[in-house]
């Protein structure tokens, strides 16, 4: 059995602590299993620390040398509510306003480095745009996940009206904050087989654990064991890219300066996309060098697998015969990856991902070959869309009709489907792999149930997973018929001091009715084993965060809240077809889930809504896909008339002057047109109506019946952007109209449409002809006519 240290050493704990008067005279165990006043009380309710269990803190402003003071903005610049990234000497400082107070924060997310200034405030607390990380405005905390670190919290003061900041130069650089945390003193004495607290799994949740433990100030004995040879690491980051999509920043090579970051030394403007997914090393995915774990006391034991659980005598069985006692058990101990079950399985180059070394000889092996995935749920799109740029050909493998289909629905799948087949990925749908064809024992072909052959010179398989809780079948603790750890809301299982967190439980979500749910989110686990700790130490909590993941492919992040198992209804605000969208799931009369792309910060805010206990109803989600649409037509003029004179210079057209309403002629575009313009070949920028009012407001005739017009789908409901008769084609112009509105409207110009119609007389051209400007899931073709 391997481990952090090469092996167990022998631990006694002598550590002074105060009780609390109604533990007095009670008689504890210590490490030894005698009777003891200086043990630690094993359920945490004593938590008094020694100056000497404690690193030391610098304080944040050691001298005034170190530290930078500077006014960044006048009171009444910022109202209640309201957010703003301001500069300070070098750095940037998140300002908020909230309740008339001012507070001074980092500006950065400390888990992927997302800007905080575009996130939610609520409750006292800002959300990360990215990933849902949420921080307490008034100290900084992490109060919601994922991440480990929390953000520098700066002085402020007020003086003659204007707002001063005092910060820490080392702090602006960092823009991370690592919570004071207990130390473990053990002098050796001949106890290395029993703890006080054994953790089962070194996933997010049984780190968190572990953290939180000391953060609450238990400075007991904290073993961690894994099956993995690695300390913890992101495990995400195996198939998703290292930073989000939103973030450009330089990258690093050196593995010390892996080490700096995650020990808080490395400024996080220093830190980009270290390498990008599959290609990752093990300590450039690490949560925590090896470092950390030495000073805060916290033992890892590598490749040590647990093969049986005694709760009536406290102790657990590794593999290798070792024993060790404790005294409160975390179980988290993940999942384990389906493989296939057709002939051939035991070819080589098939792998189901688990490990950094399993992700880098998938890249190995697929450079500039065949790859096929197996399953088109998150991580064999993350797989495929990442292998697209090394392999020679991307193949992907599914039993549903779309990819996502159960969890994003029809519409959403085929619409990220489709992004995929735009990146030359071959989808075979609706079929099973029958056989793994091998050629001198390497996979070479993969044949599918539909007789079809794919080549293959490598294959992921990734259809889905189940809990890895084989080990406890005999132990007495509660298994549901999946496998799964069934959990109260403070992660107790049915046995007294045994708790369980991650992937493998089932737990009551309260938002849902209590109603018991395995969420394999990695957000998640985080969350379930900081309330695992917190109840090991007697405080009573309950889980209660809002689920939330994200998946990043082909440079667009796609984030998710909520848990949508049984939707009825998907509602769909902006424009699948440009990837720019936001999915409400909808069970009944109640929003369940959101999904957005490009769209930022909407999923935040809902999960924001949700963790306040609040329900959002079917109508209001029907409310928020026309929302953004009343906003144009309530500022149409304003919106509008501040762009006209720039798109005709946009165009091509020197000193173009709006007329008014927002009016611009088609003289000043390029061409010549036969004769003056007319008020018809003006750009009514005002002429926010539906279809058959916008046309006739810009004084061209309707479209007459033809073969060329015959089942347009004319729709009386959407606003028209603007509409134009032009005199000569405008095939160029359009282009320019086009690239313009999608620069400078943004969200306004997907939600309208373009009506053009035109006639090329010069060249004596008749008959019809179409033009759309905005592409859309539901457009119709806009009316051109001969006139």
């Amino acid at each position: 059995m391997g481990g952090c240290f090469s092996k167990p050493k022998p631990v006694e704990l002598k550590i002074e602590v105060v009780l609390p008067e109604k533990e007095r005279g009670k008689e504890e165990l210590s490490a030894s299993g005698k009777g003891s006043p200086r043990a630690y009380q094993g359920n945490g309710t004593a938590r008094h620390f020694h100056t000497e269990e404690r690193l030391p803190a610098p304080h944040p402003y050691a001298g005034t040398q170190d530290c930078v003071e500077a006014a960044v903005c006048h009171v009444k610049d910022l109202e209640n509510g309201q957010m703003r990234e301001v500069e300070l000497g070098w750095g940037k400082v998140l300002l908020v306003k909230e309740n008339g107070e001012f507070h001074a924060l980092g500006h950065k997310c400390p888990h992927y480095g997302a800007p905080l200034v575009k996130g939610v405030l609520s409750r006292g607390r800002v959300r990360c745009p990215w990933h849902g990380a949420c921080f307490n405005i008034s100290t900084g905390d992490l109060e919601d996940f994922p991440g480990l670190d929390s953000l520098h919290k700066f002085q402020v003061k007020i003086e003659k009206e204007k707002v001063y900041v005092w910060a820490s130069k080392q702090a602006l650089q960092l823009q991370r904050r690592t919570k004071v945390m207990a130390k473990c003193i053990s002098p050796s004495a001949g106890h290395s087989g029993s703890t006080n607290v054994l953790i089962v799994g070194a996933g997010a949740a049984g780190l968190v654990c572990a953290e939180t433990l000391r953060q609450e100030g238990f400075s007991d004995r904290i073993v961690l064991c894994t099956l993995d040879r690695h300390l913890p690491y992101d495990r995400p980051k195996l198939s998703k890219p290292t930073c989000d999509p939103g973030l450009a920043l330089p990258s690093l090579g050196p593995r010390a300066s892996v080490a700096k970051w995650n020990s808080g030394c490395l400024a996080l403007s220093q830190v980009g996309c270290i390498l990008q997914s599959l290609d990752a090393q093990p300590e450039q995915l690490a949560l925590r060098p090896k470092e950390f774990f030495r000073a805060y006391g916290i033992e890892v034991l590598t490749e040590a697998q647990v093969v049986t659980v005694d709760v009536r005598n406290k102790k657990v069985v590794f593999k290798d015969g070792f024993k060790l006692e404790y005294n409160k058990l975390l179980l988290a101990p993940g999942s384990s990856p389906k493989t296939l079950s057709c002939k051939g399985k035991e070819v080589e180059n098939v792998f189901t991902l688990r490990t950094p070394e399993d992700a880098n000889r998938v890249v190995r092996l697929a450079r500039g070959r065949n790859a096929v995935v197996v399953g088109a749920g998150f991580l064999g799109m993350e797989v495929a869309a990442y292998l697209t740029e090394k392999a020679h050909s991307v193949s992907v493998v599914e039993l549903e009709e779309t990819p996502f289909r159960r969890f994003l629905g029809e519409r959403v799948g085929r619409a990220l489907m489709k992004m995929f087949e735009n990146n030359r990925v071959k989808f075979y749908m609706q079929t099973e792999v029958s056989e793994l064809r091998a050629q001198e024992g390497k996979l070479k072909e993969v044949v599918l149930k539909s007789s079809k052959v794919v080549r293959a010179d490598v294959c992921v398989v990734g259809i889905g997973a189940v809990p890895a809780t084989g080990f406890l079948r005999q132990s007495g603790i509660s298994l549901d018929s999946r496998g799964f750890i069934p959990v109260n809301k403070m992660m107790q299982t049915n046995i007294p001091g045994v708790f369980a967190a991650g992937d493998a439980v089932t737990f009551p979500l309260a938002w849902r009715n209590n109603r018991k749910v395995n969420i394999p989110h990695w957000q998640m686990a985080h969350a379930q084993g900081r309330v695992a700790a917190q109840n090991m130490l007697a405080q009573e909590a309950e889980i209660s965060t809002v689920p939330y993941l994200w998946t990043a492919m082909f440079g667009k992040s796609l984030r998710y809240a909520g848990y949508g198992e049984g939707f009825d209804d998907v509602i769909i605000q902006g424009d699948l077809e440009e990837l720019k969208f936001v999915a409400f799931y909808t069970k009944g009369d109640e929003v369940i889930a959101v999904a957005s792309m490009n769209y930022d910060p909407i999923v935040s805010k809902v999960a924001e809504v949700l963790a306040s206990g609040r329900a959002i109803r079917k109508r209001e989600a029907v409310s928020a896909a026309q929302q953004d649409r009343r906003y144009v037509l309530a500022h149409r003029e304003r919106i509008l008339s501040l762009h006209a004179a720039d798109l005709g210079r946009h165009a091509g057209a020197p000193g173009t002057e709006a007329k008014p309403w927002g009016q611009v002629p088609t003289s000043n575009f390029p061409g010549s047109p036969t004769r003056e313009p007319e008020s018809s070949q003006c750009l009514p920028w005002a002429a926010w109506l539906t279809s058959r009012e916008a046309l006739a407001a810009s004084r061209c005739s309707p479209p007459k019946a033809s073969a060329a017009t015959k089942g347009w789908p004319w729709r009386q409901d959407r606003p028209c952007l603007f509409s134009c008769y032009w005199d000569w084609s405008p095939v160029g112009a359009l282009q320019h109209i086009r690239h313009y509105l999608k620069i400078k409207t943004h969200t306004f110009a997907d939600l309208c449409d373009f009506h053009c119609n035109w006639a090329n007389t010069r060249e004596g051209e008749t008959g019809t002809a179409t033009e759309c400007s905005m592409p859309h899931q539901e457009v119709w073709p806009v009316s051109a006519q001969r006139r």
